[in-house]
């Protein structure tokens, strides 16, 4: 279970990186699109779609993302739209996890299992941390110059891009014969 859920922890941290960026997440704008594609069939959508742009739904939420929002995300680093509480359900090679956002990170369970650990981000230090039964390991650092440095199992440090090669990098540094080093 501990192998298994530090790997997922490991595998999500380096997806945030590769996901990550500057313009905002805009996530306003795609709250009302999915409610409007959770409504009902493509018709159903579609007369929706075109009402929610006559009485400008999409393009007030829009330009609130766009002026407002995305720049609060921009300059706190923190998303005011965030979920805090919401749990998703991840598909995992070995079933599904419940994942649920925190104000400071998220919370990864196995689906009928008690034990669970914990992504806490730590803004002083610009940290993420994995928290598992009481224990707190250090997983890497954002930097400032669009790095991020990576805490190997050994005490050592390993600085990488914040792009694709840095990513592939991470992940030949993070597996040994298919595990991550967070496992061992």
């Amino acid at each position: 279970m501990k192998k298994i859920n530090l790997k997922l922890a490991t595998a999500l941290l380096c997806g945030t990186m590769l996901f990550s960026s500057c313009v905002g997440s805009f996530s306003l704008f795609n709250r009302v699109a999915q409610w409007n594609n959770s409504l009902g069939d493509k018709f159903v959508n579609e007369l929706v779609f075109l009402a929610l742009n006559i009485v400008p739904v999409y393009g007030v939420a829009y330009v609130a993302d766009a002026l407002v929002i995305n720049s609060i995300e921009f300059w706190s680093g923190s998303n005011p739209m965030a979920n805090i509480g919401t749990v998703k359900t991840v598909k995992g090679h070995d079933g599904n996890y419940l994942v649920e956002t925190n104000k400071d990170g998220y919370t990864i369970t196995k689906k009928g299992e008690k034990n669970s650990i914990n992504l806490i981000h730590d803004e002083k230090t610009n940290t993420w941390n994995v928290e598992e039964q009481g224990k707190t390991s250090k997983l890497l650092k954002m930097n400032d110059d669009g790095t991020a440095e990576m805490y190997l199992p050994d005490g050592k440090t390993k600085t990488v891009t914040l792009d694709a090669r840095g990513i592939f990098s991470a992940r030949n540094i993070t597996t040994t014969n298919g595990l991550f080093f967070a496992t061992r």
